[in-house]
């Protein structure tokens, strides 16, 4: 069997070169980084679990016109995907107030926005992904206005498909992640959704809260989801057989 070339290694993925120009086979590894210190961790499992999640989300992305990378899924941890150039842009989307926007602004944990708030940060570890406005990205030449507009469409529709599916699930969607990656098509340029979406990318909470709090009388409160990955994918019906493990979500700052 030929040694496939490694493209780039991150925190939890590896990306090789894939079969035909323009696609990349992505590795998803067992690693994933917990903010807000980006301490690195292991848990058997993970990644087997977050390709068959990034796959549920981005096929169903592709389903309803949301383009994304995926292609498909090749094996329990690798799957096809198209190479994109990455905007160095983490868009983040918030339906409820926690993390960083809570510290910030003082708004209590888990109170409905207004409206779904979405925000960039630049993309650099080293920097711990500062958030930047959108004088920011276009003063540096990070991205145009018309792709701020397009990301901003973008990132709001992938939020109604995955707060239908997690509210399908009982869990509440508090916020999320995504990258977008830019493809041409001949002459013709257009904005995709990259890298993953899966439990490292989401903050989720379990709306089925405790039953033993609810016979007491007292109405159930959201919570972080126990076991995120595992439970996740049960709920979602994409749960591979002989893979368990208990370990916390990673969550957004």
């Amino acid at each position: 069997m030929a040694r496939r070339k490694k493209v780039y290694e991150g925190k939890a993925k590896i990306l090789y070169e894939g079969p035909e120009p323009g696609t990349l086979i992505q590795y998803f590894k067992d690693d994933a980084a917990n903010q807000p210190v980006l301490k690195q961790t292991s848990a058997d499992g993970r990644g087997v679990l977050n390709n068959r999640l990034s796959e549920f989300f981005m096929a169903g992305l592709n389903a309803i016109g949301v383009p994304t990378h995926f292609i498909r899924r090749l094996n329990m941890r690798e799957q096809l995907i198209r190479m994109v150039e990455i905007i160095p842009l983490i868009v983040t989307v918030r339906n409820y107030a926690a993390g960083e926007l809570t510290r910030r602004l003082g708004i209590p944990e888990g109170t409905a926005l207004p409206r779904p708030i979405v925000e960039f940060y630049f993309k650099d570890d080293k920097l711990g992904n500062p958030l930047v406005t959108e004088e920011h990205v276009i003063a540096f030449g990070w991205a145009s206005q018309q792709d701020l507009d397009d990301m901003v469409a973008l990132a709001l529709r992938v939020n109604d498909f995955l707060s239908g599916a997690m509210l399908g699930a009982g869990i509440r969607l508090a916020d999320f992640r995504i990258e977008v990656g830019r493809v041409w098509e001949g002459d013709y340029m257009r904005l995709i959704v990259a890298d993953e979406i899966s439990p490292d990318s989401c903050r989720l909470w379990d709306m089925r809260g405790n039953e033993a709090t609810e016979r007491e009388g007292q109405p159930r409160e959201p919570g972080p989801l126990a076991d995120v990955y595992t439970e996740l994918a049960r709920r979602l019906g994409v749960l591979p057989s002989n893979v368990t493990h208990t370990t916390k979500p990673t969550l957004i700052n």
